[in-house]
């Protein structure tokens, strides 16, 4: 299959779809790989680097999706890349379709075959091309909220690590799953107190032997004090997914007055419309804004600021899944469920029930389509 990687346009996305090792595995099975030029090097990899393992660098980026019959890139395709997408392509990347409307009705006016990593499963239901960037978020989100909360930064100034006589500083987390879990081992590891609101019980006692620290306390959602909790903290981090879907608001815009001000939003979730009524996106060169005297940081691509970690993360995930797709396109769907629930969008229908109830419209079973 021939293969195109192109440059990331989004703002500062430094990712690349697939790292020098990868693009080697795929050109050693005898696919072609076309590498739009500079698409590595926000990453640290050279057009040498790719061009060494057998990839064809290519400075038209109109070319490369002519060429290619599957894309494999990172974030959602901005409108200039919808409009070079053609029926039967292959787009393989983070699509995040539940609030964006606009951009789903495009794809599926495209024609092409859209697969979405986040939505895509192993055999345990788990959600292997979301883990590794939700790590590295986890850990970010915590990391770029100290820093917020710094006084030059709009912050409380409020150092989340404690100091001899002092209390240490508070992190709320909502949501125990890689994200939050990842976030905590960070806050905890700096020297913060850190309340984490997880709704299942078994995750629950999971994260209480996995944190077993007197600064860690995990509970669940009913019945939440709001006032109370979060008069408490100094940070919140919004860590709760529903894949696919819409992020849950987890706090209202009148939420933020029980906030001290100064305290810090951290909304991990933005990417999927965000867990904060206040929620707005940002960007790496301008990552917050203040309402209601509280620091939002939305930042809708936070793994992208460790852009080399990130690509080799995301490559080492994502190869599998470019293997089953380059060396058996269509029957990989039939044959590989954990593929088939990625497909958001195919030959001009919606197929992702998750996204379709987000948007209050029909969807339908790739299965009619794929035969």
């Amino acid at each position: 299959m021939r293969i195109g990687v192109p440059k990331e346009i989004k703002a500062q996305e430094y990712r690349v779809g697939l790292h020098p090792p990868a693009v080697a595995v795929l050109t050693q099975q005898g696919h072609q790989v076309f590498v739009e030029a500079g698409a590595g090097l926000g990453s640290g990899y050279s057009d040498d680097e790719y061009q060494i393992v057998g990839a064809h660098v290519i400075t038209s980026v109109t070319e490369l999706y002519l060429q290619a019959e599957l894309i494999v890139k990172v974030k959602e395709p901005q409108p200039e890349e919808v409009a070079r997408l053609r029926r039967g392509q292959i787009l393989f990347c983070y699509l995040h379709l539940a609030p964006n409307r606009a951009l789903t009705d495009a794809l599926i006016a495209s024609g092409a075959n859209c697969i979405a990593y986040e939505t895509i499963t192993d055999d345990q239901g788990r959600l292997p091309l979301l883990k590794p960037m939700s790590e590295i978020a986890g850990r970010l989100a915590t990391q770029a909220g100290a820093h917020c909360l710094e006084k030059a930064q709009g912050g409380s100034g409020v150092l989340l690590g404690s100091v001899a006589g002092l209390d240490p500083g508070h992190v709320l987390i909502f949501g125990g799953g890689v994200v939050g879990s990842n976030a905590a081992d960070v806050a905890l590891g700096m020297g913060a107190k850190v309340t984490l609101i997880e709704p299942f019980a078994t995750r629950r006692a999971s994260l209480r032997t996995q944190f077993a620290n007197v600064r860690f306390t995990v509970q669940g959602s009913e019945n939440l004090d709001m006032p109370s909790l979060l008069a408490d903290v100094d940070m919140v981090i919004g860590a709760a997914l529903v894949p696919g879907a819409a992020a849950p608001k987890l706090l209202s815009a009148e939420d933020l007055q029980y906030l001290a001000p100064g305290s810090v939003l951290v909304d991990v979730a933005v990417d999927q419309g965000g867990c904060f009524a206040t929620t707005r996106p940002t960007t790496h060169l301008a990552p917050t804004y203040i309402e209601a005297e509280i620091v939002h940081y939305c930042v809708a691509n936070i793994p992208s600021a460790v852009a080399r970690t990130a690509s080799q993360a995301l490559s080492q995930s994502t190869l599998e899944y470019v293997l089953l797709i380059a060396n058996n396109w269509p029957g990989s769907i039939a044959s590989h469920s954990g593929l088939a629930v990625g497909l958001s969008v195919a030959a001009g229908n919606l197929t992702c029930s998750a996204v379709a109830g987000a948007q209050q419209r029909e969807f339908t079973s790739w299965k009619l389509i794929f035969h």
